[in-house]
């Protein structure tokens, strides 16, 4: 049986731990905020550029991937591009939160 300060001093070396994760992954997904991620399709002619808050930062397109033609191939390619650099966001935020977790997935944070 446990006495009742050993139980306690337990707890509360439990609930520091938990706070100072929780300080880290506040401070980690401020970092993360910043980062950009590069996503590209066409074989780099079309480029996106998204923040870790994926926000789109910039998009860059190669002359040769401009044809009047062929638009909808165009807009397919920005698609793709930007999907890529989101799907980059979220493997970044998972493998840096991770790091913090222990790899345990918290509801909410990836």
């Amino acid at each position: 049986m446990f006495k009742g300060g050993m139980a306690m001093n337990g707890m509360q070396g439990m609930l520091k731990k938990v706070q100072k994760m929780q300080s880290e992954m506040t401070r980690l997904q401020d970092e993360l905020k910043e980062r950009e991620v590069e996503g590209t399709a066409g074989g780099e002619a079309v480029k996106a550029v998204v923040n870790g808050n994926k926000n789109l930062v910039s998009l860059t397109l190669s002359p040769d991937a401009v044809d009047p033609e062929d638009v909808e191939m165009l807009q397919d390619l920005i698609v793709t591009a930007v999907n890529d650099a989101m799907k980059k966001v979220d493997e970044m935020t998972e493998k840096e939160l991770g790091k913090v977790t222990g790899g345990l997935k918290l509801p909410g944070m990836f």
